[in-house]
């Protein structure tokens, strides 16, 4: 039986569980639409090297939360925002995902580079890159929702334009739409989401976040609305099974929950043809 306290301890890191679970989800969906699967490990790999090089600086007096720390996590995400939005094209020689994959190699060789040159400091290094979603804080919760929620509704705002891009970005193209401009913002916005993310939770885990849920939905529903749902119910039970598998069997949570990911998506990936076949007769 898990007592009060231990209720309580969880209660943070769950809480920061829901909130990934929930934007993640969201985000996923354009991130699949647009078959760049693996932008977000690019970016959240380009927030780490940020990071990395923030924290070996002078100024950041070595505390991997400082704000100096976070700011210059955040301007080298802009800055891979800003050339993923500049790639995309229907007409270019080199495919996207191929540039994202380099730019991911490079900024985790980089990383690895400038923390070979730590010392005190690589420790809270190699914790900022894992994350540790359990020693998180409702401090940290409240600013993340905050944050969150002010990307929610930008999002919601210009919906259109951005489903329009990510479903049909040829037809966006030719009806006019600026659409390097608003994939700039899209980057962007998501900049803000994989930066705050991966000192919370870790690159992996933010990863698992992002395009789980997203294609386990794919597998139950076509339209929009109706993978949200599936992908934010998705996300919150595997939230609460992973917190609580990796309290019983004492295991890392965030490795936990990302295995937990990977195996509901096993389960409802076979239960799918049983659904269908019921469905036909």
């Amino acid at each position: 039986m898990i007592d009060a306290s231990m209720l309580s301890f969880l209660a943070p890191c769950f809480a920061a569980s829901l909130i990934l679970a929930g934007i993640h989800a969201y985000l996923g969906v354009h991130v699949v639409e647009r078959g760049v699967i693996f932008v977000d490990l690019s970016l959240a790999q380009i927030a780490a090297l940020g990071a990395t090089i923030a924290l070996l600086l002078p100024y950041s007096n070595g505390d991997p939360h400082a704000p100096f720390v976070y700011w210059i996590s955040l301007a080298f995400t802009f800055m891979g925002a800003f050339v993923f939005s500049t790639i995309r094209s229907k007409r270019g020689r080199i495919p996207q995902e191929a540039i994202i994959g380099i730019c991911y190699a490079v900024a985790s060789a980089a990383a690895i580079l400038a923390m070979s040159k730590a010392t005190s400091e690589s420790e809270h290094l190699k914790d900022m890159l894992v994350g540790n979603i359990l020693a998180v804080s409702w401090s940290e919760v409240a600013k993340t929702a905050l944050l969150y929620g002010a990307i929610g509704v930008f999002h919601f705002v210009f919906r259109h334009k951005f489903l329009a891009i990510s479903m049909n970005h040829q037809k966006a193209e030719d009806s006019g739409l600026n659409v390097k401009f608003w994939d700039f913002l899209f980057y962007a916005s998501f900049g803000f989401v994989v930066t705050s993310s991966v000192s919370i939770a870790g690159v992996l885990l933010v990863f698992s976040y992002l395009i789980v849920p997203s294609v386990a939905a794919m597998l139950y529903a076509d339209s929009i609305g109706k993978r949200l749902a599936i992908g934010w119910t998705m996300g919150t039970v595997v939230s609460a099974l992973g917190v609580f598998l990796s309290l019983k069997v004492d295991l890392p949570t965030g490795a936990t929950i990302v295995c937990t990911f990977g195996l509901v998506l096993i389960i409802m990936a076979a239960v799918r043809p049983l659904i269908q076949r019921n469905a036909v007769s």
